[in-house]
């Protein structure tokens, strides 16, 4: 394998930032040219909120739509922001980039997940009939703050002494955190009492999506460990990098398709 050096890198990251690119437009394409479905399919938000009935004297839930969510559209931006972080660290801010990595850490990846991830979840999520606004904008925000945990994580350790201990609590608060999406997933999920009649595509997506993001963490705990080649911070970048791509490929298109759903 080739020396992990900083312009290696910058290379690497121009060459993954046009592929997430590509995969965008071509999603684009087909969603509102060929796969008339994936166009057609845009769940109804909703807000929920309480009335009261002045017959029955008692408060009642009522729902009201928002508004129709462009679901193919917001796939193809999530890898669009993949794509704008990987042009941003490759040029206009690389030095900030370079800087960041000789310290062990790079805040765009953690600031660019926060985003990208949490477009993916809420996808995800009226997947699996989660339409409500609120809801949808709960399980964005606490994504995103498993993220910055992340940034956090680097930030903290970077600042450590030579032998000392590496200090975990942001890692472990974001794993804790990460799980509240999908305790809320798992609820909608289950609530249909005869799984045989939950879709392929649902499985498939939990399945993957688990399989895929938890390779992250693992990466992560690889480097603080030291492990092998991950005793070089740029190596451990390099991994990150290739999982971004590997993970939001087989995770958007399986997403996307899931949308030709009845």
């Amino acid at each position: 394998m080739k020396e992990i050096t900083l312009p290696y890198l910058k290379k690497f990251n121009i060459i993954m930032g046009g592929l997430h690119l590509i995969q965008g437009i071509i999603m684009l394409i087909l969603a509102y040219t060929v796969i008339q479905n994936i166009a057609e399919f845009t769940p109804t938000i909703t807000q929920l909120y309480l009335t009261y009935d002045p017959i029955t004297q008692s408060l009642v839930l009522q729902s009201k739509e928002l508004f129709q969510l462009p679901f193919g559209v917001f796939v193809a931006i999530f890898l669009f922001l993949s794509a704008i972080a990987h042009a941003l660290i490759a040029f206009p801010f690389n030095k900030i980039y370079n800087d960041d990595l000789t310290k062990g850490m790079n805040r765009f990846r953690w600031f660019e997940y926060a985003l990208s991830s949490s477009v993916m979840i809420v996808l995800i999520s009226t997947l699996f009939g989660i339409y409500d606004i609120a809801s949808l904008i709960l399980i964005f925000i606490v994504n995103a703050v498993m993220n910055l945990f992340g940034l956090v994580m680097e930030q903290m350790n970077s600042r450590r002494k030579e032998g000392e201990k590496t200090i975990w609590g942001p890692f472990i608060w974001g794993t804790i955190a990460g799980l509240a999406p999908w305790i809320a997933i798992i609820l909608y999920m289950v609530g249909n009492t005869d799984l045989s009649m939950v879709p392929w595509f649902v499985w498939a997506i939990v399945g993957t999506y688990f399989v895929a993001f938890n390779t992250f963490p693992v990466n992560m705990v690889l480097q603080y460990l030291k492990v092998g080649k991950w005793k070089n911070y740029l190596y451990g970048e390099r991994i990150y990098i290739i999982l971004s791509l590997v993970a939001k490929t087989f995770l958007a298109w399986l997403v996307l398709f899931g949308a030709m759903q009845p």
